[in-house]
């Protein structure tokens, strides 16, 4: 068999490139995609994470406000709270000192037990709010930089600032108990105190033969206390002063008893009791003695008084023994008579002329007569008829 390709037959073969002439081949261009692709991520991220960052900022920032706002809130309503519990707490401590200082003279025993009551009350309120004042407020957190450290930090605020509004209403919910219980104390010690200033009149008058400094001081003492308004040392001290004062009128009246004991007792607090009688709104004080300016023996009779111009409105009167003695007689009525009139002068000294001694003891022998003691005892005898005048003038002192 003949190839009939080959060379034999005529044929030639062609190269596989013509002469001075190259094949060109088609080159295929690679697209460069892994490094854009990673530029982008960077990008992507960082717009997340910078988104992210912003919003935890912005939600920090919120979170912060919203609990300083809350914060201020319940702060401003503690100090408040606080005030009012201090401001209730030194009332209860003065009402405390008022009970215990109470030694049941002067005071109604149902005020006293009403005011016990409302102290114990009072003590429970103050108690249980100072246990809702001793909660802590937590302080702002400090701001983080991250923000997943944001994001926790905002959750932990927020959680804070519902804590605190809570606390905020239990401070709140205190305040009507504390305003009512200090209400409660303070209405109870003030009835307290009004029944024991009312009460001195009635104690002075069961104990009559007191000496005058004590009753002074009980009548002093019980009109500061009843100028009291509230609760407080001050009221502590009235009360106290109150309380001196009657047991002073209590000792000195012991005392004066104890110097008048014998068997001329009852005539004497006859003899003051009348004299008393006649000079009503005059607080008086008795003496007695054998010899009274001079004079008391063999008979006779002798009397003494002093007043003060300065502080009106009571006086000493000294009386010999046999004023008792002679009780009673129409004499020993007509001398003490006198001795009342110079006592009852200090209410009417602008009706006469008390310049000398004279005429303060023709005074008193008026005034004497012009209530109907015309004994000469009552100082006729020692001083002179006084004129009629004096008798008119001292008909208008009583």
């Amino acid at each position: 068999m003949v190839d009939p390709h080959s060379a034999a037959h005529g044929f030639h073969t062609l190269p596989m490139h013509f002469s001075g002439t190259a094949a060109v081949g088609r080159k295929t261009r690679r697209r460069r995609t892994g490094p854009i692709l990673s530029i982008v991520g960077v990008f992507a991220a960082g717009a997340v994470f910078g988104g992210l960052q912003l919003a935890g900022n912005l939600g920090f920032d919120d979170a912060a406000e919203q609990f300083e706002a809350q914060a201020d809130s319940t702060h401003a309503t503690l100090l408040d709270v606080r005030a009012s519990t201090t401001d209730l707490d030194a009332v209860t401590a003065s009402a405390t000192q008022i009970l215990e200082s109470d030694n049941g003279t002067l005071a109604p025993a149902a005020s006293k037990d009403v005011l016990s009551a409302a102290v114990d009350e009072a003590d429970e309120v103050v108690a249980d709010t100072e246990t809702v004042l001793d909660t802590e407020i937590p302080d702002r957190t400090e701001k983080p930089g991250w923000f997943w450290e944001l994001f926790a930090a905002s959750d932990r605020l927020s959680d804070d600032r519902a804590d605190l509004a809570d606390l905020d209403d239990d401070l709140a919910d205190r305040s009507p108990l504390i305003e009512t219980a200090g209400s409660s104390v303070s209405d109870a010690g003030i009835t307290l105190l009004s029944s024991a200033a009312s009460a001195a009149a009635p104690f002075e008058g069961a104990h009559i033969s007191a000496k005058n400094d004590a009753v002074i001081a009980l009548r002093e003492s019980a009109a500061d206390l009843a100028e009291v308004t509230s609760i407080d040392q001050d009221a502590v001290t009235s009360f106290v002063a109150l309380q001196d004062a009657a047991t002073q009128v209590v000792s000195s009246e012991q005392v004066e008893l104890a110097e008048k004991a014998g068997p001329l007792m009852q005539n004497r607090l006859a003899i003051e009791a009348f004299a008393r009688s006649l000079a009503p709104g005059v607080l008086l004080e008795f003496d007695w003695s054998p010899i009274v300016n001079g004079v008391g023996d063999n008979g006779s009779m002798g009397g003494l008084t002093t007043w003060w111009w300065s502080t009106p409105g009571h006086a000493v009167i000294e009386l010999s023994n046999s004023v008792a003695e002679q009780w009673p007689s129409i004499t020993s009525k007509s001398l003490v008579a006198h001795e009342v009139g110079h006592a009852i002068s200090v209410k009417c000294q602008d009706m006469y002329d008390s310049s000398t001694q004279d005429s303060i003891e023709k005074w008193a022998t008026a005034w004497a007569i012009s209530m109907g003691y015309t004994d000469d005892a009552n100082g006729v005898w020692a001083y002179g008829y006084p004129p009629q005048s004096y008798i008119d003038a001292a008909a208008g002192c009583r």
